[in-house]
């Protein structure tokens, strides 16, 4: 029998019994949060999150909190305000990721308690809320985002208003016990925006994105990209009369209008599978891949293309202007080294093509993101190069292929980098120092396989360090100011200890002794102070 949700539960017990079961917050398991959830009446939800953002063979890559990249595309939205409905140290720690990241920009908290959890009055909280932030002048969309406690207890942002005084209410569920990674998370805000815009297309006539500069037929990149990429790409695409519109996720609620009018979207990152959805839904072909390295951007340009019915000739201008600078830029940059890759971006695979073209061996690359036919083309590329593509790679997963391959160089993950530099590897954080860079066309070749060339010439400086620390700060030797074993300090110690009493029957030779003892106490411990 189906149990009732907060909302239609119809005694004090009924509710009660639902939303005991997410009483232990994020700490009470998984299988207890997704079975609240269900009793609650969240099952279409999680079967939704299921089939988009399948589950690997292990519980959970690990990432930050999956709700980030969800509050993530929100604050990088003009106009629009971003609502979080979760427990307060999920919050806390959501917005200070948030201003980390530099988002300079308030984020709203609907507090509760258990009694408001179970009285359903939590939802009445929230609506509350969005009437009171849904101000015409300031926002074009009202983002709520429910975190695990909220989801396994039912809370319903389906029955928010679809508007209030004009503005959007965009109400989603992203649970950490039902979204992988905070990579997909990004993709089901950007997802629920599309559908929207979409709708409001459909519909009638909509606002003209003030960034919209041509009227040249467009191709919509899905994915967030270094802001370089979009220039470079369009640079690329012009000799076929085609431009760039506005990325998804986007930057302003018009834009996605014209995201959804391109003639091609290009899913560069693969994992956008509600926002693919969409962009299919509007009619729109949607391509693979990306345009990295000479054959990456050549296949690319040749799919695009023929999407949007460019004549072969267009296409083929396009693709020696393209490969010509690539090439170049490719030969200054040679990378002669052995580089393992591993992240949880969705542009991992793309940055493997990418080394593997500039001259550089790689064994193996893990991304934290599910197997999508929009990255099949890349899997088979590298597979064919003789590189291993571990999808729903865990720590664990990238940590072996590293101290298998022993590489010049790794890129990954902040415990993968911290591992790597502990066995004197040269490495890298992927987020900061691979994707803040250009990654596409001339620009990503010259910028990616440069600084992953300059890095591997440096694999000296990390044995020396290495000579320098020894055992430092490892094992029984970790935390600070130990420049020895604890153990054999501690043996020291007491060997060097004066001796109490002497060994003599004589009482002034015993006071003696002892006052020597206590005067070496005295100064063991001023020195410790003062060290």
């Amino acid at each position: 029998m189906t149990k009732p949700d907060l909302n239609t539960a119809t005694t004090p017990e009924a509710k009660a019994e639902v939303a005991a079961a997410a009483s232990g917050g994020c700490h009470g398991g998984k299988e207890t949060m997704l079975e609240a959830a269900k009793a609650a009446g969240k099952s279409d939800v999680l079967e939704k999150l299921a089939k988009d953002y399948p589950q690997g063979p292990h519980d959970q890559p690990q990432s930050m909190c999956p709700a980030f990249g969800s509050l993530r595309v929100g604050l990088r939205m003009r106009r629009t305000a971003t609502i979080l409905s979760g427990s307060a140290c999920c919050v806390y720690g959501l917005t200070f990721t948030s201003h980390f990241y530099g988002a300079k920009r308030t984020v709203g908290y609907v507090p509760f308690n258990s009694e408001t959890l179970v009285t359903g009055q939590l939802f009445e909280d929230i609506r509350d809320a969005v009437n009171e932030m849904a101000d015409p002048e300031s926002y074009d969309a009202v983002v709520v985002i429910n975190l695990c406690v909220p989801t396994a207890s039912g809370v319903p942002l389906d029955r928010l208003p679809e508007q209030i005084n004009g503005v959007r209410v965009i109400g989603i569920d992203v649970p950490g016990f039902g979204v992988p990674t905070h990579a997909e998370a990004k993709d089901i805000l950007a997802g629920a925006m599309l559908k929207r815009a979409r709708l409001e297309a459909e519909a009638g006539p909509v606002a003209r994105p003030r960034s919209l500069d041509t009227d040249m037929p467009s191709v919509a990149l899905i994915g967030e990209l270094f802001p370089v990429d979009p220039v470079g790409v369009s640079a690329m695409l012009k000799p076929m009369g085609l431009s760039v519109a506005p990325q998804v996720p986007s930057r302003e609620w018009r834009d996605l209008y014209a995201a959804l009018d391109s003639v091609v979207a290009a899913a560069v990152h693969p994992f956008y599978t509600s926002s693919v959805r969409e962009f299919q839904r509007a009619g729109r072909p949607v391509v693979g891949s990306g345009p990295v390295g000479v054959e990456g951007t050549a296949d690319w340009l040749n799919a695009v293309g023929k999407a949007a019915n460019v004549p072969t000739k267009q296409i083929d201008a396009a693709k020696v202007a393209a490969t010509g600078a690539i090439m170049g830029a490719l030969a200054e940059n040679i990378i002669d080294a052995t580089v393992t890759v591993s992240g949880y971006e969705g542009s991992e695979l793309l940055v493997a093509r990418l080394l593997v073209e500039a001259g550089a061996r790689v064994p193996y690359v893990g991304t934290a993101c599910p197997k999508t036919e929009w990255s099949q083309q890349d899997a088979e590329w590298l597979d064919s190069h003789g590189v291993h593509v571990q999808y729903r790679a865990s720590l664990e997963d990238d940590l072996y292929a590293m101290k298998d391959a022993k590489p010049d160089l790794a890129l990954g993950t902040t415990p993968l980098v911290q591992a790597a530099k502990e066995m004197g590897i040269p490495s890298i954080y992927f987020t900061n120092m691979v994707s803040a860079r250009p990654l596409f066309g001339p620009a990503g070749a010259g910028s990616l396989a440069g600084i992953v060339a300059a890095q591997t010439k440096g694999k000296e400086r990390f044995t020396k360090m290495l000579d320098f620390f020894g055992e430092i700060g490892t094992g029984d030797m970790a935390g600070y100011g130990w420049t020895e074993s604890r153990v054999e300090a501690a043996k020291k110690a007491a060997a060097e200890k004066p001796a109490v009493v002497a060994a003599t029957d004589d009482k002034s030779d015993k006071k003696a002794s002892i006052t020597d003892a206590k005067a070496g106490k005295e100064d063991t411990l001023k020195m410790a102070i003062g060290n």
